[in-house]
């Protein structure tokens, strides 16, 4: 029994743990420090990133596009400014994208962050935001985001869409040289604006009086501009093919920011889903691609060595060079078709929207209407037709013109860009990857640089003297080493064009017609709301 028992002051046996639970604990212990040290890092790096709303797990602050487009209603926005559109209402609808970001960049600063899936994207909503990223740092800017439905479409090939690197450097300076070899930013561009102008006063003149839908005629005229240089022809207005892939033309772009198509940069397999808006989304583009690939077909087979006819001919005569050289280069039939297709979308829908704006602005706007013929008749008369080197002599016109891009901005949201590496912007962390939105509305709107920015004032463009304003904040074709290739082209048929129309005719907007909303239809470009004119033969 004394053996047994243990004296009262000897200390009991320890008991021995066995390896197993002690590498376990180890193992335990190291995975919390891990999880605290990654949960501090996220919190550091979260206080870095640049602010913004909450996101949702998975969709992260696109959740909306789930819903229903009847339950997609955001807060009412107030209408503001004298577009003579019912001015001050509280408008019920859904807020136009555009403007829906303008309003958070209020709460959240000029640099704010949201969440697309997992992906940041980051919107930058004033004029030094924009600059800092894209002229600053412009290396780390000019890429373009890999989206599911960019790639999906695009191939990533072309010039609009396509990533920054040596073969888009190689195809933009190839595209832009050849452009200007058929009149890019020539004068010897204009007779072509000037005889298709023909085309559009004969189509207004057979309404008389009556209302009529500008859209169709002056998306016509605009597109047989780029159409003369890049297919070597142009399409009557009664082509009822050319007419249909116009239409589509300009529904794929309302598509391609459609809230639910968005979701396919999340779930990528909703593109080929066979209803709704991927349905139609995905028929436009087999409709307009069909179309085009018959055209570079059609002048694959009567090439003629010898006299090259357009864009799509001096691009098949390089390509066939190149094949000699390098079987691998990127000139080929393939990556024709997608630059064609950039050539033909963005010149057509920017500018013709464009001069939309610009007869509605002029519609509701009569006395500047009016000051804007004033000069016309005084610089250029009834009769004659205008040419490039009457604008220097036209400060209110050109003043007018770019009041009207400045209040609509027609790509309001830019095309998206990426960063293609970390990198810090005015003291935020922007990681790489991230997807990069230079809101233009924003800073054509921005009260700290344009004063009574919802007003149409076309004399914020003018100095004392009534000369021309040149504005370092007006930004219409971006800025940046991936700036809208066509701007020169664009500025020609916008002067030539919008002084003939105003040459040749007064637009008035029928007082029995409820005005449209002047945020317009959002989507990759901004298009007025459909409406009528009249237009007076003067």
């Amino acid at each position: 029994m004394a053996k047994a028992v243990a004296s009262a002051g000897e200390p009991l046996p320890s008991a021995s743990l066995a390896p197993e639970t002690v590498r376990a604990a180890m193992f335990g212990a190291a995975g919390l420090l891990l999880a605290l040290w990654w949960l501090l890092g996220r919190r550091t790096l979260q206080q870095r990133l640049p602010p913004g709303p909450k996101a949702w797990p998975l969709v992260g602050n696109f959740a909306f596009a789930l819903l229903p487009k009847r339950l997609q209603v955001f807060p009412p926005h107030k209408k503001e400014g004298n577009d003579g559109e019912r001015a001050g209402e509280e408008g019920g609808g859904p807020t136009p994208m555009h403007v829906l970001l303008t309003e958070l960049a209020k709460m959240y600063g000029s640099i704010f962050r949201m969440e697309l899936g997992n992906r940041h994207v980051i919107v930058l909503s004033d004029f030094e935001a924009v600059r800092d990223a894209l002229v600053t740092q412009a290396e780390v800017f000019s890429d373009r985001p890999s989206m599911p439905i960019v790639a999906i479409v695009t191939e990533k090939k072309g010039v609009v869409f396509a990533p920054y690197n040596p073969v888009w450097k190689k195809q933009r300076k190839f595209s832009h040289s050849t452009l200007r070899h058929f009149g890019l930013g020539k004068h010897s561009l204009e007779p072509k604006i000037i005889e298709e102008f023909k085309y559009v006063k004969d189509e207004i003149l057979k309404h008389g009086e009556e209302q009529f839908n500008p859209f169709p005629i002056i998306g016509n005229a605009v597109s047989n501009v780029i159409c003369s240089m890049a297919f070597g022809r142009r399409f009557d207005y009664d082509d009822a093919e050319f007419k249909n892939i116009l239409n589509l033309m300009s529904r794929a772009l309302e598509f391609s920011l459609n809230s639910q198509v968005l979701l396919v940069n999340i779930c990528p397999w909703l593109y080929y889903l066979p209803f709704g808006p991927f349905r139609e989304f995905r028929q436009i583009v087999l409709n307009i691609t069909a179309f085009l690939k018959n055209i570079i077909r059609q002048h694959r087979e009567s090439l003629d060595v010898q006299y090259p006819r357009d864009f799509i001919d001096m691009y098949l005569l390089h390509s066939d060079e190149e094949k000699k050289i390098n079987g691998e280069s990127s000139f080929n039939e393939d990556y024709l078709f997608f630059i064609i297709g950039d050539l033909f979308v963005a010149g057509t829908d920017t500018t013709s929207n464009t001069l939309l704006w610009s007869l509605l602005y002029m519609s509701l706007h009569p006395q500047e209407q009016r000051k804007v013929q004033e000069e016309i008749e005084l610089v250029i008369g009834c009769n004659r037709p205008p040419t490039l080197a009457d604008k220097v002599h036209m400060p209110f016109t050109e003043a007018t013109i770019m009041e009207v891009q400045r209040m609509t901005v027609v790509v309001p949201l830019s095309i998206p860009r990426m960063a293609s590496e970390s990198t810090e912007l005015q003291g935020y962390l922007i990681p790489k990857g991230s997807v990069i939105i230079p809101n233009l509305w924003s800073v054509h709107r921005d009260p700290n640089k344009w004063e009574n920015p919802n007003d149409f004032c076309p004399a914020r463009f003018l100095d004392e003297n009534g000369q021309l304003l040149k504005k370092e904040t007006f930004i219409p074709f971006g800025i940046g080493k991936r700036v809208c290739m066509g701007e020169q082209l664009a500025k020609m048929e916008l002067f030539l064009m919008f002084v003939s129309l105003l040459q040749s005719f007064t637009f008035i907007y029928p007082d029995d017609l409820k005005k449209p909303p002047m945020e317009g239809r959002f989507g990759l470009t901004l298009a007025p709301f459909p409406f009528k004119l009249t237009a007076l033969k003067r």
